[in-house]
Parts: structure tokens; C-alpha cells; sequence
């Protein structure tokens, strides 16, 4: 099915796009970095926030990005601070 996605041209969902970077991202910072700190936490944030500012209003304090190691366990958390939503009147 996704060989006729792919030749018809059906676009994918953003979602579905920003998953799939991201997991190329992680795969490549996992093949061959030392055991220190990802040097792409910063920009990911920043592109995180861009995208998800396009939905919702939040500030920069409202999101969170955390890297941890722990023997061959890699985590990434991305904590998002929604603001509550208002009540139509």
C-alpha cells in the first residue's frame, strides 16, 4: 500500500512526517556520537516549538527537551505545557 502512496503521490500526514525525521535524526546521532550530551537538542526544540506554535499558543518556558542515557538505553522526553482551554460562551 504505501509503494501506491508513494507512486501516486498521496501526501503524508505531519504527524506521520515529523515522526519519521525524527526517527532518522535519532538513528543518526546514535550511530556514531560519543557519550556526551546531543549537540541537536537545541535546534529540535526550537523546530518542536516552531510547529507546534502553528496550533497552539505556548512559550518557549512551556516546552521541555531531556536526554538521558542509561547503558544501551537512550530516552528522549518532550514535555509540552499545554495552555487550558477556555470555555465557549
Amino acid at each position: 500500500m504505501s509503494l501506491l502512496s508513494f507512486l501516486l503521490g498521496e501526501k503524508k500526514k505531519t504527524a506521520a512526517v515529523a515522526k519519521e525525521r525524527l526517527q532518522i535524526i535519532l538513528a543518526h546521532e546514535r550511530s556514531g556520537r560519543n557519550a556526551g550530551k546531543p549537540d541537536y537538542l537545541p535546534a529540535l526544540q526550537r523546530e518542536l516549538l516552531d510547529v507546534i506554535s502553528k496550533y497552539v499558543k505556548i512559550n518557549a518556558e512551556d516546552l521541555k527537551v531531556h536526554f538521558e542515557r542509561q547503558d544501551d538505553l537512550e530516552v528522549l522526553a518532550v514535555k509540552i505545557e499545554l495552555p487550558e482551554a477556555t470555555a465557549a460562551k
